[in-house]
């Protein structure tokens, strides 16, 4: 079977289109297709179902997926690295949300970077966890960072760890949604507070008000800020209520910048996944990676 055409097919497969996959590959659309109908007689199965956006594939084409691309990876990290000993480090691309990506996972990571002969360089690009995920599967990323289980066997997902969401604001807000006694006890008077958020549809909060106080929020979005530390900045100031992961927060609420405004007997919890390509965890660099990972996650709190 020709390698060249398996390479084609796998991209096909991560990318879930024709044309993205032509464009991953410096080829063109008519070629791709023509490599994957080559490879279809070949097998004389059908490997992929032509939808109006893209392509899903059959049950032949999840197993040839999940047989084939991990040993593709491993031929494309031999050439990549050569048969020099001497050569330089390797580079693990690294993908997840920015401020737990940036608080979190880089700061565990730079201790293996560097050049003690087990060592890599980093990249880290930042996104929503789709965008992750996407990246990965075409290959962009080696490791992505996310709060969404993939579907599937070309990804494999492991938890990372849980966070904790808390509802905050300055303390001139909390002076005036109750005595402090009741904030275990009793929901808050919140509908006159504003809210900081990271998006219009206010998915922190929204995701809070449902899981503690079974409803939905009722001031709209006032500062809406596309990173959980403006959002922290901003509430800090006394732009008003929000919530936030408690390991981002800790320092404000520490030193009286925040308060909590509601103290529920179950917390709201949101789990992190680490995932990486099947069969990628061959890879020395991403292995080591991936441990040192999910060992630095067993002391975030």
């Amino acid at each position: 079977m020709d390698l060249a055409l398996l390479r084609t097919f796998v991209t096909v497969h991560r990318a879930g289109s024709f044309t993205r996959a032509a464009a991953l590959l410096g080829l063109s659309q008519p070629a791709v297709t023509s490599q994957i109908r080559t490879l279809e007689r070949q097998l004389g199965r059908p490997l992929f179902l032509r939808q109006a956006r893209g392509v899903t594939p059959t049950t032949i084409g999840d197993e040839l997926a999940h047989k084939a691309a991990p040993h593709l990876d491993a031929l494309v990290e031999i050439a990549e690295i050569g048969l020099d000993d001497d050569s330089s480090l390797r580079t693990l691309h690294l993908a997840g949300p920015p401020e737990f990506t940036a608080e979190r996972a880089l700061p565990a990571l730079t201790e293996l970077t560097g050049e003690d002969g087990q060592g890599f360089a980093l990249r880290a690009s930042f996104g929503n966890a789709e965008e992750a995920l996407e990246g990965l599967a075409a290959g962009h990323h080696d490791l992505a960072i996310g709060t969404a289980r993939p579907r599937g066997a070309l990804l494999t997902a492991t938890p990372l760890c849980d966070e904790e969401h808390v509802l905050v604001a300055a303390p001139q807000w909390a002076e005036r949604t109750g005595p402090d006694e009741l904030r275990h006890t009793a929901a808050p008077d919140l509908e006159h507070v504003p809210v900081v958020e990271v998006h219009e549809s206010l998915p922190f909060v929204a995701r809070y008000w449902a899981s503690v106080f079974d409803a939905r929020p009722a001031a709209p979005g006032t500062v809406v800020a596309p990173d959980l530390r403006a959002v922290l900045a901003c509430t800090v100031a006394g732009a008003g209520l929000a919530v936030l992961p408690r390991y981002l927060c800790a320092e404000a609420l520490e030193h009286g910048a925040v308060v909590a405004l509601h103290d529920p007997a179950v917390p709201p919890l949101r789990t992190y996944f680490l995932v990486v390509r099947t069969g990628t965890l061959a890879m020395p660099h991403i292995a080591r990676a991936h441990e040192w990972l999910l060992r630095a996650a067993a002391d975030w709190s």
